[in-house]
């Protein structure tokens, strides 16, 4: 496992698109593993393949207080957004973000055996 550089604001390469992942093949393993382990010593919850300069749909999380609940979610995609919408502060960027109060979304996962922790 390696820790990867993470891309900070307003880092023009945060603005690439990702593609879509084809196949989860050893490389993407690798990719995920790194993700987790860079998530971790940047004591975060959450990374997008994006951060760390792999322009892939992959975002790797873990929400739970004891960290214990790694989730990967490999080509996510909100499939439809409802309710009211609110503005969301974000700090020096140049457009507004919004929240819906609820998203339908779908992603594949990457189960949790397959990841070498």
């Amino acid at each position: 496992m390696a820790i990867l550089d993470v891309l900070s604001f307003p880092d023009e390469r945060l603005r690439t698109v990702a593609k879509p992942v084809e196949e989860v093949n050893d490389e993407i393993k690798q990719l995920v593993s790194d993700m987790f382990e860079t998530m971790k010593d940047e004591n975060g919850i959450g990374l997008a393949a994006t951060q760390v300069n792999r322009h892939v749909q992959v975002v790797v999380m873990d929400v739970s207080e004891d960290q214990n609940e790694p989730r990967v979610f490999i080509n996510p995609e909100i499939t439809r957004k409802d309710g009211s919408t609110t503005k969301m502060a974000v700090p020096l960027a140049k457009k507004v973000a919004f929240r819906f109060q609820v998203i339908t979304r779908k992603w594949n996962a990457l189960k949790r055996l397959l990841l070498k922790r």
